[in-house]
């Protein structure tokens, strides 16, 4: 394969290295620069933390807060953006934030998660069965995969399924030409989230949006428009975020074919493949800002109260202080010494595709389901898979916040 870079208007500081990885100049910054100021999409300048233990501390730090709709703070894009609302769960800081998360402890658990991969399965295997001979995997498993277990965990009717992915996409936009339709966008969506809400209110049933409506500590629920927030963040993430680490993923694994063959050799190393994916995929984007509530010492560098910061979950996902050969794509990476079975990451530093700290993310056990079964179902259904296009051509996203191939032509066998 030719060495031929992917570029991205998106990031300006940070373009991608070849094949989509990740940029080339994160090696410098690691090594000399770990707190040294990065362009934003919107075009403001902030600094940004790429190594693995400055952003760990960060993130778990009392003085990094989410709240950034003060007038006249950096932003990451310019116009309505997922910062902007404060009933996000995403946006709230303790104790607010510890409230929304008790409420909905018990929503997430593994035990609820596994009552949902049957049924994850069935689809990742009925729409590979269905796919052809040749086919765009984009198109025809990685976007429809997760948006329909997402519908259905949800009870949401997939035939809105193409309004919403509209919505999605637009709202995703960095594009500052864009600003104006992105904030329409964010507001049908929840004005959407509003309604389906209604509908289960009225018509109640035991889909997740019911566990939502139920979820309570003692006498507090979730408000209305917490609530709403919630069931909006759930079909973005659930069906955008997963879509992207399938994508990304087996663009990967094609091009290593000798892993994507062992992976079907022995389809009991696929969740160790899934945090690798995780690690050196995700999480699609460079993280979400904080602003600095105390004066804050990051990486020998004095940080003022009052700035706002990057940490940059997949620079530190590539520190080589903590990652053996980071840029390698290693589907054993995470195998555990004795086995090659069910658990992973054990053999290295946990990941940080998920973050880490308060704001972990809510969905993370939903997320590796997902993804376990998509790449359990690729490797097992088509264990000679193969591009039908030369991969270093392939066009990946460049005006939205998630960088991504746009599509990825690929032979069944």
């Amino acid at each position: 394969m030719s060495e031929q870079p992917a570029t991205s208007s998106t990031w300006p500081d940070l373009p991608p290295g070849p094949y989509g990885t990740p940029s080339p100049d994160l090696a410098r910054r690691h090594a000399e620069a770990p707190a040294a100021p990065a362009t934003l999409p919107s075009g403001d300048r902030v600094p940004m933390i790429v190594r693995y233990g400055d952003v760990r501390s960060l993130l778990s730090s009392p003085a990094a807060s989410r709240d950034l709709r003060r007038p006249g703070l950096p932003r990451m894009v310019r116009g309505t953006f997922l910062d902007d609302d404060p009933a996000a769960l995403i946006n709230q800081d303790p104790p607010a934030h510890t409230r929304y998360r008790r409420i909905l402890h018990g929503t997430f658990t593994p035990r609820h998660v596994e009552r949902w991969r049957p049924r994850a399965a069935a689809i990742a295997a009925g729409l590979l069965d269905a796919a052809g001979d040749e086919f765009d995997l984009v198109a025809a498993f990685a976007l429809p995969l997760p948006a329909r277990v997402i519908c259905e965990l949800l009870g949401v009717p997939m035939d809105r399924f193409e309004q919403f992915r509209g919505w999605t996409e637009t709202f995703l936009s960095t594009s500052e030409a864009g600003a104006e339709a992105r904030g329409a966008a964010y507001t049908a969506f929840l004005a959407y989230a509003g309604e389906l809400i209604a509908r289960h209110r009225a018509e109640p049933g035991d889909d997740l949006i019911d566990l939502l409506i139920a979820a309570r500590d003692e006498d507090d629920r979730l408000s209305e428009d917490e609530l709403t927030n919630m069931v909006f963040t759930l079909i973005l993430a659930g069906h955008e975020t997963t879509a992207s680490m399938i994508i990304r993923g087996t663009y990967r694994l094609l091009c290593h074919p000798g892993q994507y063959g062992a992976l079907a050799a022995d389809p009991a190393m696929v969740d160790a493949a899934v945090e690798e994916i995780l690690r050196h995929e995700g999480p699609g984007g460079n993280g979400m800002l904080r602003r600095l509530t105390a004066d804050t010492e990051v990486a020998g560098t004095g940080i003022p109260a009052g700035a706002v910061v990057l940490p940059n979950l997949s620079a530190a996902n590539h520190d080589p202080e903590v990652f053996t050969d980071p840029q390698r794509f290693d589907v054993r990476r995470f195998a555990t010494s004795t086995s090659t079975s069910t658990t992973a990451a054990t053999a290295a530093a946990p990941h940080l595709a998920f973050g880490h700290g308060p704001h972990y993310c809510l969905g993370a056990n939903l997320a590796r389901m997902e993804l376990q079964e998509a790449f359990r179902a690729l490797v097992t259904r088509l264990p000679g898979l193969r591009p039908r296009e030369d991969l270093a051509g392939v066009r990946w996203s460049d005006d939205g916040f998630v960088y991504r191939p746009r599509r990825l032509l690929v032979a069944a066998r």
